[in-house]
Order: structure tokens, then sequence, then C-alpha cells
């Protein structure tokens, strides 16, 4: 059985979850409006420029997960759903999916956005394996801090090999679609990688490796660009 894995922000999805959380934490008035404003972009330049110091970011933006109520935390995200995440699901990626449940595959979402945010999303998608990196919790509340391995850039990667061990898995006629040259670690593992909407770096990379490229914010469910 084949492996399809996907990164989930501006690849299935359209926009970024992590940073459009932020934003409607902001709208909420639920955190520091212009602070976190100001750092939410920051950080997103960072990753973008491949720059992010991922232990950083994690200690701001799993900090409301601490402050806030559980219950109110998941009320939130609900209203999130509808009202940031629903409207950037894109149904090219939709059929992508499909087309690889169809075929047989084992799908799987891997993503460094933290599992609060994402499991959600995954489950909306009908994808049951989610890499995620997880927020820690004691006594069903959350911490504010990272729990394990965060699951960015070679993260990934050893997320996923701790995954493939258990369940003794292989990497075997696999394909990785990504739109971020921080996940160049994961892509140059599979079989198949697809730059997805690449970020230029990628796209350079995808190029001159002969990787295909897609759009699936096309309405032609993804058509390759080139190859």
């Amino acid at each position: 059985m084949s492996l399809a894995i996907f990164d989930l922000d501006n690849t299935l999805l359209g926009d970024d979850s992590d940073y459009l959380w932020g934003q409607f934490l902001v709208q909420q008035k639920l955190v520091d409006g212009e602070h976190y404003q100001r750092e939410n972009q920051r950080f997103l330049d960072d990753y973008n420029a491949g720059t992010l110091d991922i232990f950083e970011f994690l200690a701001f933006s799993l900090a409301p997960l601490a402050r806030l109520d559980r219950t109110l935390l998941e009320q939130l995200h609900a209203r999130f759903m509808q009202e940031k995440i629903r409207p950037v699901m894109q149904p090219a990626a939709r059929a992508l999916l499909d087309s690889h449940r169809q075929r047989g595959d084992t799908l799987m979402i891997i993503t460094a956005t933290n599992a609060f945010i994402t499991a959600p999303i995954a489950r909306a998608l009908g994808v049951d394996e989610l890499l995620a990196t997880e927020p820690e919790q004691v006594n069903g509340q959350y911490t504010g801090k990272v729990a394990g391995i965060p699951c960015f850039r070679e993260g990934k990667v050893l997320r996923l090999n701790q995954w493939l061990a258990e369940q003794d898995q292989n990497l075997d006629n696999s394909w990785f679609y990504s739109d971020s040259h921080n996940d160049l670690p994961l892509l140059a593992m599979v079989t198949q990688p697809v730059a997805v909407d690449p970020d230029p770096q990628l796209a350079r990379h995808a190029e001159s490796h002969g990787w295909p490229i897609i759009s699936l914010r096309d309405q032609d469910k993804g058509a390759t660009r080139s190859t």
C-alpha cells in the first residue's frame, strides 16, 4: 500500500491555518491585537524566508492555548473552521485526495501547525493520519509548551520515520505534496515529490530536478504546469 503525504498550509488549503488562527484571535480580542498581529506576520515572513526559529514561534503561538479555557477553545475552533478554514478549502485539493483514495493509498497530512488547529481540519478533509506539532497537555489543559519533536523541516522527517517504524511501513512508491522549500528534506525522501503552488525557492529546485509542479488553486483539479 502506497503512502500519499500532504502538507496542509498553502498546499491542501489556500492559506496558512496557523496565521489565520492568529488573525482570528486578534479579531475576537482575545490577544493584544497590535502586538500579536505584528508578531504573527513576522513569524510568517521568517517561515517564508526559511529562517523561522520554530521554538520561538511555538512559545508565541501556543501561549493562548494555555491562557484560554478548554471549552472556550473548542467553541472558538468551531467558529474558526466555519469563518476561516472552510472558505480556503480547495475543490482541487479534495479531488486530489479522492484520486489517491481511489488508488487505495494511505493518506497522511504532515504539518508544522499544531494539532489543536489541524486535527479538526484533517477530519474535515477525511484524512485519518495526521502528523502535526503536538501541544503539551497536563490534566486535559494546554500548558503553552510543545510535546516531543516539532513537526517542522527535519522534524517532519524524524516524526515520519517514527510513524513508519511503528506501522511497519516504508516509503516505497510514496508521494509528498508541498508548497514550501522548508519541506525539501522530506520531499527528497519520497518516490514522487510534487511541488504544489510552490514558493520561488521550491519552484527552482523542482524545475532543476524534474519534479512535477501543480496548482490546486485552479479549477482544473491541479493540472500539471511543468515536469
